[in-house]
């Protein structure tokens, strides 16, 4: 089973646990909305340029209110069983989706009281930092500082922006990786004098 498919799983179980109504970390939105939101992305084609560009964002905001409006159970499971068979989401499921999963499992976890950070397999981690060079170069554009991510499993390290000081953020990848994505509910270590510090972190990290 390859990370997209954990993830998938593993999202859907817990939306199935939570129901419909519960919170999440994305901008306002319920599990019900998410859902409809990753639906939208694997099944939707004509609607999902919108996520990225604001010009057809009325669009892809109208297709996911109609996919929201769904009976749940029967949009869960259309997640869950994966995107039509020719669907280049299918093609690129372990490219395009593992990210994009762990990043909306950990909004929904992540929204509720008392989590915690998972464990997860080191080459579940690995694989994360491996995606994280480009999402950080985007996520710390607006840096007014420079910004160097370090794992703190071992101490490799990657620049995200170049700047005339340095802050450091040192974590597991998966918590790099929220961050990068503009995610505040992490366990982060910071380094650098304070005032960077609390420029990076107060940054507007969208994509």
């Amino acid at each position: 089973m390859t990370a997209a498919q954990r993830e998938r799983a593993d999202l859907s179980a817990l939306l199935g646990e939570l129901g419909p109504e519960a919170p999440t970390l994305c901008g306002g939105w319920s599990a019900r909305d998410l859902l409809a939101h990753l639906v939208l992305r694997e099944t939707r084609l004509d609607a999902a340029p919108g996520i990225l560009v604001p010009a057809l964002a009325g669009y892809t905001k109208r297709v996911q209110a109609q996919l929201a409006a769904r009976d749940w159970p029967d949009l869960l499971e259309q997640f869950r069983s994966g995107p039509p068979l020719l669907s280049p989401y299918r093609l690129a499921d372990a490219q395009v989706n593992a990210m994009e999963f762990f990043v909306h499992h950990e909004d929904v976890r992540r929204a509720q009281a008392d989590w915690q950070p998972r464990v997860l397999p080191p080459e579940a981690q690995d694989g994360l930092w491996r995606r994280l060079r480009l999402i950080s170069r985007i996520g710390y554009r607006q840096s007014p500082v420079g910004v160097v991510l370090q794992r703190e499993d071992g101490g490799a390290s990657m620049t995200a922006k170049r700047g005339p000081r340095t802050v450091t953020l040192v974590a597991q990848p998966g918590e790099l990786v929220l961050h990068a994505f503009g995610r505040d509910a992490v366990r982060v270590e910071t380094r650098g004098e304070a005032e960077d510090v609390a420029a990076v972190l107060s940054l507007e990290r969208s994509f």
